[in-house]
């Protein structure tokens, strides 16, 4: 790929996606699959005079070691180090930035029930840190190319030619090739106008329905409202959280979901696929559960901690999004995602709470913002899916028709 192409990659992600500020420390975390994009992107993070820029190299074969030889006991340990670095977030306020390139396959074998606990273990700690920082921050996921992954979407092109296609598929979903950055204003501008007609409804539910047998009603939050594109934190700064993104989504309301509803994409968690899934709600919580592929894995899931079997996030992408349109399943959630209308199992946003500037974040949650250790995306939408918005006055309004927009 061309270096100016994806120094204009790095530039957006820089400048739109965590609008790094003069001063302003930059986290990023990476695996090592695009060393030179990586100095590429520490370079304009520092062209927009961050104070200083820190890279969190990973690799999935090491953390597959460490899940075999290291006890549940050391895995669970929050050592000092890794507290004060949390402390050292509260302090400062950083940009994070997230690439994904990680193998779809990478983690199979490896022990999860070993990966949970630890998880479990290790979140009170983290959360009381983490809850400091809530929508105070600005963060953004992108991605970039890696090998394996490449190879799993374009399993007959060789090794150099399937990364390559991947850039360009990541690229072009992403809006890199003329000028990004006036691309995202715009971008950002027609989800906020769609955001702003939903929110004008007063919706109290919302009514899924499709040929595969999804059957779902989920109620909303009264001071809920659907956000979309560019976010601003409570620092005042915008930004984007995610690259690509085509999604409107609210946080429903803990505790009002029922009924069935299918999976139309495999979901990647944890470096292993679950596919072929359905999952029932009954007073908002999952209750019965099927995969095809990978049902201990979503077990796991759904079972993480009090909140984990509660929905988080409701989101609507129509069918004709430009990411379906590639006509790959990139076995990706940052891009699956953004391919079809998905729901999330656990954490809610409180920044989805109108006037949530001025409520904390226990205020959000008992509004019924969902609470957990995770936030997993797994998508829902389909070529035949219908939604409909029952509203506070009484009306029943097309959502979506046929997968798409119905507005």
């Amino acid at each position: 790929m061309k270096k100016t192409v994806l120094r204009k990659y790095a530039k957006l992600i820089a400048a739109q996606g965590v609008n790094v500020q003069p001063g302003q420390e930059v986290f990023i975390a990476a695996d090592l699959d695009q060393p030179e994009f990586v100095k590429m992107l520490v370079e304009e993070c520092y062209k927009r005079k961050a104070k200083k820029v820190v890279v969190d190299w990973s690799y999935q074969p090491l953390e597959k070691l460490n899940v075999r030889y290291c006890s549940l006991a050391t895995m669970s340990e929050m050592t000092n180090y890794e507290e004060a670095r949390w402390q050292h977030y509260v302090d400062t306020i950083p940009c994070r930035i997230y690439l994904l390139s990680e193998d779809p396959d990478g983690l199979n074998g490896v022990n999860q029930e070993k990966m949970a606990k630890a998880k479990q273990k290790k979140y009170p700690i983290i959360r009381k840190y983490r809850d400091q920082i809530e929508n105070k921050y600005q963060w953004c996921i992108a991605a970039v190319p890696g090998v394996a992954w490449a190879k799993k979407l374009f399993p007959r092109l060789r090794a150099n030619q399937a990364v390559e296609k991947l850039w360009e598929v990541i690229l072009d979903c992403s809006r890199v090739w003329d000028d990004p950055i006036a691309a995202w204003e715009d971008h950002n501008r027609s989800l906020h106008e769609r955001c702003d007609y939903l929110n004008s409804l007063g919706i109290e539910k919302l009514h899924y329905t499709a040929g595969n047998g999804t059957d779902l009603t989920v109620g909303m939050i009264d001071e809920a409202q659907f956000c979309g594109g560019g976010e601003t934190s409570l620092q005042g700064i915008c930004f984007n959280p995610n690259i690509p993104t085509e999604e409107c989504f609210i946080s429903p309301k803990r505790g009002e979901a029922e009924g069935i509803v299918y999976a139309t994409k495999p979901l990647s968690y944890q470096g292993q696929l679950i596919d072929g899934f359905w999952i029932r709600f009954e007073a908002g919580k999952a209750v019965e559960w099927h995969a095809d592929q990978n049902e201990e894995l979503l077990t796991k899931l759904i079972n993480m901690d009090e909140g984990s079997a509660y929905l988080g996030e409701c989101a609507l992408v129509p069918y004709d999004s430009p990411i379906r349109k590639s006509g790959l399943l990139f076995y990706n959630t940052l891009f699956d995602e953004n391919a079809a209308c998905h729901l999330a199992l656990g954490m809610g946003f409180a920044d989805t709470i109108k006037d949530f500037r001025n409520k904390t974040l226990e205020e959000c949650r008992k509004l019924g913002v969902n609470d957990s250790m995770i936030h997993e995306d797994f998508m829902i939408g389909s070529e035949d899916m219908n939604i409909d918005a029952l509203c506070r006055d009484g009306k029943t309004v097309p959502i979506f028709r046929d997968g798409n927009w119905a507005f």
